[in-house]
């Protein structure tokens, strides 16, 4: 059955293959984003855009009401995909950009959840997946403020699947490692640091955006329903393992 999906951040690289994915299978999608330019493609093959900030509560308000007029049955699902980076350590970050990091990866995740769920709450069904990271459950260095960002999304996401597990509502995310993204990109600046980067991975690779992309849509199409709180760490057995 088509149902109708809300991307927020959907101009990401993760978020465009996730887009092209649910649009292949027939479902209606609402991608908020702020660069419109990326999204010209899924536009023209019926993807409704939304041109906003995440952290703007009456935009994603905007956004959530227009994604559940898609279909008759409301909005079934939602992914965030907004994300930021800076590595420094703290003594060479200053507050405002600590506080960017927060606002950025946090305070939007918890405002897409407050809107996409309440109205999730009203047909008493749906998905919501959430982009954490490898350096919300293990130890990198410089990664303190992303650290403190993707760790507290990681605890929403918990608290949040327990609030909702009697009312339909099925709350997880993805932990990637290094991605093969434009931020991706950030960090990986030269051969050395990617090299080292390599290093850190048991699997000894990078993963490709279409990897993640693929692991969100099964969390929103395909996971049996009995999966919630759960965090899927997609990053080469970097936070389990020691090889």
């Amino acid at each position: 059955m088509s149902k109708s999906f809300l991307l927020v951040g959907g101009s990401s690289d993760i978020g465009l293959q996730l887009a092209d994915m649910l649009l292949n299978d027939g479902h209606a999608v609402t991608l908020l984003a702020r660069d419109t330019e990326r999204t010209r493609d899924l536009e023209a093959r019926g993807a409704l855009v939304v041109q906003g900030d995440a952290l703007d509560e009456g935009v994603v308000k905007g956004a959530v009401a227009q994604a559940a007029a898609q279909r008759e049955e409301g909005l079934a699902g939602l992914a965030h995909l907004v994300g930021s980076i800076a590595l420094r350590p703290p003594h060479a970050m200053n507050i405002e950009d600590f506080q960017a990091v927060i606002q950025t990866n946090l305070t939007s995740a918890f405002l897409s959840l407050k809107l996409g769920g309440k109205a999730m709450l009203k047909s008493g069904t749906g998905r919501m997946v959430f982009t954490s990271s490898v350096a919300g459950s293990y130890g990198l260095t410089n990664h303190e403020a992303i650290a403190a960002a993707k760790g507290g999304i990681e605890a929403m996401v918990r608290a949040a699947a327990s609030t909702y597990a009697q009312r339909g509502l099925r709350v997880n995310a993805v932990a990637p490692g290094l991605t093969e993204t434009r931020l991706g990109a950030s960090v990986l600046r030269s051969d050395a640091i990617r090299e080292a980067s390599v290093g850190m991975i048991p699997l000894k690779r990078i993963n490709e955006a279409h990897e993640i992309a693929q692991s969100m849509h099964w969390l929103l199409t395909g996971a049996p329903d009995n999966f919630t709180g759960q965090i899927l760490h997609l990053d080469g057995g970097m936070s389990a393992l020691r090889g």
